[in-house]
């Protein structure tokens, strides 16, 4: 009987521990003195190579030996389909920078040339959300001083902000 209680309390625990969550972040910065819009997404690995590896088919194997010589073409392609942001009413294309590899997430590094002021920004951000449902994607702006944080999911992919 002992048994069939411990079985009882350590099976909750094992599923908690292999409950997975979806989430990213994106820090988006304005830096009035260079003009820019500095734009860094944190992403799990494994999910951005789920991912890749299902919109290209071909075998991402990210952070690793064997990681395809073109991953940065392909990251750049897929972020700018998903990523979008408008300023000032104006869909707003981004320079890709390129990537780093941390532990288990991947940075992701693009850039606005030429912003001198921002009074509206919108962010759509589809990253991920095809591929999981429970995605979130965590917005993050400092814009004009000032911070603002939101989030945004499959049903709620954009928002708004005027300053």
């Amino acid at each position: 009987m002992k048994k069939y209680y411990l079985l009882l309390l350590l099976i909750p625990l094992f599923a908690f521990q292999s409950h997975k969550y979806y989430l990213s972040l994106t820090k988006v910065d304005h830096i009035k003195a260079s003009q820019s819009v500095q734009i860094t997404a944190r992403i799990f690995i494994d999910d951005l190579e789920a991912a890749l590896n299902k919109k290209y088919a071909k075998s991402f194997e990210l952070a690793t030996k064997d990681e395809l010589k073109d991953t940065d073409t392909y990251i750049s392609k897929y972020v700018a389909s998903l990523f979008k942001v408008t300023i000032n009413d104006k869909r707003t294309p981004f320079s890709y920078l390129g990537k780093k590899y941390e532990t288990d997430v991947i940075y992701i590094f693009a850039e606005i040339e030429g912003v001198k002021e921002i009074s509206s920004i919108e962010i759509q951000n589809r990253i991920l959300v095809d591929e999981f449902m429970e995605q979130q994607n965590i917005i993050k702006l400092n814009i004009n001083d000032k911070k603002k944080s939101f989030i945004l999911t499959k049903d709620s992919d954009k928002d708004l902000l005027k300053f």
